[in-house]
């Protein structure tokens, strides 16, 4: 639990219980990510917070009680993060991201970084027995970057550039190979990372613009980080698209050229977490074995040792990829 920024501590609480429409769920898995680090600092935008605050957005778990008919007890389950209203303008238009009254588990309702949580049943998801917990747990980035991808107008054959090597870089190299690029390039900071995008499915691995070259259909910004846009900007080939989807530190700002956007011919896209739409796309890809992203894990603590979990993702040092807890391991 995040008290305050700067106050995180582990702590026992009573079993909640599942009332109607919702579901009491054992997350298992619970991966940590650049926005838990946000929180815990006091770095992330006050209007997407709430605290205290249990963290854990991307997980996933055995459903416990309260799930008779669709989810009994013993299925396993990911969950939508985005609480949507239902009756806004954005929800009505199936973007609930854009949701007027934002609400998301791990942000501004307690998380899965816990032994137990309450979920509303309408945002679980049935996992197949032949997908593992681990690869499961993936399910939230990975719709993040997929809605962005689906968005993007991706076809068959482009060059695609991807900025940044962390977990969200990654993930879009491995979900661009749905749409059988040409040639996937990573821009990255940390040779260390370099295995990992390969693995993932890019071509090449390069730490400087220059090498990494230019003249992309498509140029997906994921470092997070107002240099990095610039990087992408110039990338992209006359007539390109760069996504945005990385998120630099909240307040500041990156220089642009109108008239160079424009004579460019450029589309700019940004994308802002993911639909229940395409958490159910996501999730249908997963039970098909089309997606397969636990090969990201590189670091994994039991809740006891989330200090070092926590270490872990602080650190620039050697490979790191997803960092998990597993919540039911002492």
């Amino acid at each position: 639990m995040v008290r305050a920024p700067g106050q995180t501590l582990l702590l026992e609480r009573d079993v909640p219980v599942a009332g109607p429409g919702q579901l009491l769920v054992r997350p298992d898995v619970v991966g940590l990510c650049g926005t838990d680090l946000e929180i815990i600092d006091g770095r992330l935008d006050p209007a997407y917070v709430r605290y205290p605050l249990v963290l854990g957005h991307e997980w996933s778990g055995i459903v416990a009680a309260g799930g008779q008919g669709a989810f009994p007890a013993g299925t396993r389950v990911v969950v939508e993060g985005v609480v949507p209203c239902g009756h806004c303008v954005g929800c009505r238009a199936g973007r609930t991201n854009l949701c007027d009254t934002y609400d998301e588990l791990g942000f501004t309702r307690d998380g899965a970084a816990a032994e137990h949580v309450l979920v509303p049943s309408t945002l679980a998801h049935r996992v197949e027995a032949t997908v593992g917990a681990t690869d499961a747990a993936l399910v939230e980035p990975a719709a993040v970057v997929y809605r962005a991808l689906s968005r993007a107008g991706v076809g068959p054959g482009q060059r695609a550039l991807i900025i940044g090597d962390g977990s969200v870089a990654l993930l879009t190299v491995h979900l661009l190979g749905l749409w059988s690029p040409a040639e996937t390039v990573v821009l990255g900071r940390r040779p260390a990372q370099a295995g990992l995008a390969a693995t993932a499915g890019a071509d090449r691995f390069e730490t400087a613009p220059e090498a990494a070259g230019s003249g992309f259909d498509l140029v997906v910004e994921a470092a997070g980080s107002v240099d990095a846009v610039a990087d992408a900007l110039a990338a992209a080939r006359r007539g390109g698209t760069v996504a945005l989807l990385g998120l630099p530190p909240h307040g500041k700002t990156a220089a642009v050229v109108p008239s160079d956007i424009v004579n460019r011919d450029l589309t700019i896209l940004g994308s802002f977490s993911y639909t229940s739409s395409a958490w159910h796309d996501t999730v249908t890809l997963l039970n098909l074995g089309r997606l397969r992203p636990g090969f990201l894990v590189t670091h994994r603590y039991p809740l006891t040792a989330w200090d070092a979990a926590v270490a872990a993702l602080r650190s620039t040092e050697g490979t790191r990829g997803k960092v998990l807890l597993d919540i039911q391991t002492t």
